[in-house]
């Protein structure tokens, strides 16, 4: 019996860290786009500043992207660690990282497999 009760008390902990992992993710996108959103609008706008705006908000989306996986993790695997639970796990992943290469790829203009031109440069012997 004490087993039951000591299992039922560390699921519902890890149920309240995997929501607040949840929230914090959120919290990270809404806080970076209004941070970005007052940064564009103090340097006046404009379609020179544009660019930098673009890349502060895929920034926080990327990183949000990587909390909210964080807290997939949490709750699927430690939760409900059945088949469909990490079936529907890995659904959320793949969909979650096409999104973040996508994103890399707006940002930087390249992969996030494909070198940088700084590190194709160090790589080749220059400065």
């Amino acid at each position: 019996m004490d087993l039951d009760l000591l299992e039922a008390a560390a699921g519902h902990w890890i149920r309240i860290v995997g929501v607040a992992i949840d929230v914090f993710g959120v919290i990270i996108i809404v806080l970076g786009i209004l941070w970005s959103s007052l940064a564009f609008l103090r340097d006046g706008g404009g379609a020179e500043r544009y660019d930098g705006y673009r890349q502060r908000i895929g920034r926080t989306l990327l990183l949000g992207l990587e909390v909210l996986v964080a807290a997939d993790i949490v709750k699927t695997v430690a939760l409900e660690p059945s088949f469909a639970s990490l079936g529907v796990l890995a659904g959320l992943v793949i969909v979650r990282t096409f999104l973040s290469w996508t994103l890399v790829l707006e940002i930087e203009g390249r992969w996030p497999w494909q070198a940088t031109a700084a590190q194709r440069s160090h790589s080749e012997g220059g400065f």
